[in-house]
């Protein structure tokens, strides 16, 4: 698999949908309903998918979309949803970076890929501009919200793996689809015996869960996944650390959130890490890793005289 720049800007779509919704979660949402908004924002977006993709699993894709669905979708999404109101949006949305690491090491295990120098090292850098922002901000943070950011990352970590792991055979819609469907329905029975009765929401937070769902759901999901798809796990896990950076900036443009010196360059260390781990091009004049030479199977390189009394085929 070539790991090229292209298919970098798909997947940042991902990251940077995810990082508004910090800002639009504790701003429009109702705080009380974790499970009602996870609810709202899976399923909705899974039927969505399937109306586009009219594809249902198959075989072992019965359980493998039950597995993936709670892991990347239902139990994710009521964490971040907890996180968001509990955390200001800068704060949630950085600890959630410190993801790379973990998908490098999970993707060594579990894909075999073994992760570049850079990649490390651009994990390193990231983490660190993580901790500055986190560790130094003004006033006390939520030990309960940490705690739900945290336990999010870890468990759509492990998700998105091993989405990577089985995607082979199943196009990029179609499995989201199947993820986000399967999360909510997984989630609606246990939403009406922890919260009872839905929510009664206004125009505004319809028009909230209508963005969250749609934008940073269904596109950012099958952006994310197409991704993971054709670049390393870990060079998709460091462009998820455009998450951070778009929730800092909607934090402090937009909810006027305060930011101390030392954070900013936090900031600057985690989007240093991004570009330390981009994916390499394959040097000039070589052919990309796996792809065979263009002279025909059998025929010499170039400039190798052919012996004589050698037949053309």
């Amino acid at each position: 698999m070539e790991a090229t720049w292209r298919w970098a800007p798909v997947t940042a779509i991902a990251p940077i949908a995810w990082g508004t919704t910090y800002y639009v979660t504790h701003t429009y949402l109702p705080a009380d309903h974790p499970l009602y908004g996870a609810v709202f924002r899976a399923l909705p977006a899974g039927l969505l998918l399937l109306l586009v993709t009219r594809s249902l699993p198959r075989g072992s894709w019965w359980w493998r979309s039950l597995v993936l669905g709670s892991l990347n979708m239902s139990v994710f999404f009521a964490l971040v949803y907890l996180a968001a109101q509990l955390l200001p949006s800068s704060v949630a949305s950085t600890i959630m970076a410190t993801s790379p690491m973990v998908m490098m090491l999970l993707a060594w295990g579990l894909v075999a890929e073994r992760p570049a120098v850079t990649h490390l090292l651009g994990a390193a850098v990231g983490v660190a501009g993580v901790a500055l922002t986190v560790l130094t901000g003004a006033g006390a943070v939520n030990g309960w919200g940490v705690l739900a950011s945290v336990s999010a990352m870890v468990l759509s970590s492990v998700g998105f793996i091993l989405a990577k792991r089985w995607s082979a055979g199943v196009d990029v819609l179609s499995s989201t689809a199947w993820q986000l469907t399967a999360g909510g329905l997984v989630l609606v029975p246990v939403a009406i015996v922890a919260e009872g009765a839905p929510p009664v929401v206004d125009a505004p937070a319809i028009a909230a869960y209508a963005y969250v769902s749609v934008i940073a759901t269904a596109v950012a999901f099958t952006a994310w996944f197409t991704g993971l798809r054709h670049l390393p796990a870990g060079t998709v896990g460091l462009i998820g650390l455009l998450n951070p950076v778009t929730g800092v900036l909607v934090g402090t443009v937009v909810a006027a959130e305060t930011l101390t010196p030392v954070q900013l360059g936090g900031l600057a260390l985690t989007f240093a890490g991004i570009l330390l781990g981009r994916p390499v091009s394959s040097r000039r004049g070589a052919g990309p890793p796996g792809r065979r030479p263009r002279h025909p199977e059998g025929s010499p390189p170039p400039g190798t005289r052919r012996p004589a009394g050698s037949a053309r085929r």
